[in-house]
């Protein structure tokens, strides 16, 4: 996987969180170790909008540094970065309240699929439903006949 790959996959696993109430500024760098997948990106919340973005963050309040498979885990709500941290399996320089953050932005992210998926299922069980109903209809006509 290209560092550009395992970007935009990362990018889609934070984008959609709701950060509407989170009212302080975040900005959280992350470098990847890895020789296919390395580099860096950023994670910012400012005035209730999340940006993902392929660049360093000079002037972030957090960075983490870890392999690609951690952060997938950490983003996919698989691992705790507490836990990780505390396996060594991820390493936070700078504020450590303001990083401790990441955690809320990831649980918001995971409220948001399961709402997704929640609305999904009750669209399907509707269509199910309606289809269900007409194949019924068709066979109490049939019947009658």
């Amino acid at each position: 996987m290209t560092y550009a790959d395992f970007f935009y996959e990362i990018k889609g696993k934070f984008m959609g969180a709701d950060v509407s109430d989170i009212h302080e500024h975040l900005a959280f760098q992350f470098n990847i170790e890895d020789e296919e997948a390395g580099g860096a990106f950023y994670v910012e919340v400012k005035d209730g909008v999340l940006y993902v973005e392929p660049y360093e963050y000079y002037d972030r309040d957090a960075m983490f540094i870890c392999a690609p498979d951690v952060l997938l885990k950490i983003s996919e709500g698989e691992m705790d970065p507490v836990a990780a941290f505390t396996a060594q399996k991820l390493r936070v320089e700078g504020n450590i309240e303001k990083a401790l953050r990441l955690k809320e932005i990831i649980e918001l992210k995971q409220a948001a699929l399961q709402k997704e998926k929640s609305a999904a299922r009750k669209a399907a069980d509707k269509v199910v439903d309606t289809v269900v109903k007409a194949a019924a209809k068709k066979a109490s006509a049939r019947d009658k006949k």
